[in-house]
């Protein structure tokens, strides 16, 4: 199956293909739903399939906002830009966008966005029709109709599912609520995740407010936990998905470099499962549910509004020094006397270096690394690649 990695920008791009993504997908300025992510100006998109299929990785791109007839008006410029950049497919919600890009550019390979909430094998064949060439389904599907809908489909779709990250509370991401409450349209790439703000409740003839707090079984209204499949892959493979899809192109170059490593080494089955759980605790998440898949009575939108984490990101390697010693972009503060541990793709994977130099950007030796993203040297028993992550 293919690991399909978020990118946001260039950079988390670089860190998913470094911890063993097979794909990517990401946006350019325009026609995507992740507005507020860095995304990609035109030369960057070009830039970014060169470098991803010079290393054998494929890229997709977003066009899934639900459309205005103005979106129209310059799409054709920007579609020419995708196919002179050879994109690998791009993602695409709007049926009459669907239709635009069938008729006028055949040669692009669509993929049918989640937004557009694929739950049946009719949908599939109508897709099936217009000549999109894969579905990305609705997150309310289970394991038991996605397996008939590829036996009824079969090789005419591919079929991508998502398995990590942060879901929304409304039906496959259709919501109003960021649009009613701020003028920002989460349907054109603008939410505000409103979903995830505390509220309280009023009885209408009364002034006093109540806070809506959680008890043991959650507050049951608004906030989503978040979906990990990490244990179900083979399952997963078996009800005919190809793609496995994480969510996150808003969140952190840690975030990606966490759990792209981890379902990279659950695929290739090198790491047991208590530790790919450690490893997907020590980034930002909500706890954690297998949502729709098994039809659990697991209440999916069991949470509170803040993500927790065990782990923090401390450094980026930058390069290998000489013998001894790493380069390293500071990302949180630390000194002489901490122990950190090493993310990484290859065998230096949960390392520890216990930091005795640092010397500073301008040769200086210090005992505290506080300035955020200065190129720092420490100390370092191994030989570290470029990309590779050090955390505490």
């Amino acid at each position: 199956m293919e690991l399909l990695a978020p990118a946001g920008n260039f950079e988390k791009l670089v860190t998913a293909l470094h911890f063993g993504a097979d794909a990517v997908y990401f946006a350019g300025k325009m026609y995507g739903l992740r507005a507020f992510a860095g995304n990609f100006e035109d030369d960057e998109i070009i830039k970014a399939m060169q470098f991803l299929h010079e290393n054998g990785k494929k890229g997709y791109v977003t066009l899934n906002i639900v459309a205005n007839d103005s979106d129209f008006e310059h799409i054709d410029d920007y579609l020419n830009l995708l196919i002179k950049a050879k994109v690998d497919g791009v993602i695409v919600s709007d049926v009459g966008v669907i239709y635009y890009l069938r008729k006028k550019f055949p040669s692009l390979n669509v993929h049918v966005s989640t937004q557009a909430n694929i739950n049946n094998s009719y949908s599939a064949e109508f897709f099936a029709d217009l000549g999109v060439t894969r579905l990305v389904l609705a997150r309310e599907m289970n394991l038991e109709n996605i397996k008939k809908m590829h036996e009824n489909i079969g090789d005419r779709l591919e079929i991508e599912a998502f398995v990590h990250g942060a879901m929304c509370i409304s039906y496959s991401g259709r919501c109003l609520l960021s649009n009613y409450m701020t003028g920002r349209d989460s349907n054109r790439g603008a939410c505000v995740q409103a979903c995830r703000w505390k509220y309280t409740i009023r009885e209408e003839n009364k002034e006093e407010e109540y806070p809506i707090e959680e008890d043991e079984r959650g507050t049951y209204i608004l906030n989503s936990k978040d979906l990990c499949m990490i244990d179900h892959l083979d399952e997963l493979e078996k009800a005919g998905i190809c793609s496995l899809k994480i969510e996150g192109r808003m969140k952190s170059d840690y975030y990606v470099a966490s759990v792209v490593n981890a379902y990279r080494r659950a695929l290739d089955k090198t790491l047991e499962s208590d530790k790919l759980h450690d490893e997907l605790e020590k980034t930002s998440h909500r706890r954690y549910t297998t949502g729709f898949y098994f039809n659990s009575d697991d209440k999916e939108y069991i949470e509170s509004s803040m993500p927790i984490q065990t782990a923090q990101f401390i450094a980026k390697v930058v390069e290998d020094e000489s013998e001894g010693f790493v380069k390293v972009e500071m990302r949180n503060r630390f000194m002489v006397g901490d122990i950190l541990e090493v993310l990484s793709p290859d065998d230096n994977f949960l390392k520890t270096i216990k930091i005795e130099k640092i010397f500073a950007s301008d040769g200086t030796e210090i005992q505290d690394a506080k300035r955020v993203q200065e190129v720092v040297t420490i100390n370092c028993p191994y030989h570290l690649k470029k990309g590779d992550i050090l955390r505490k």
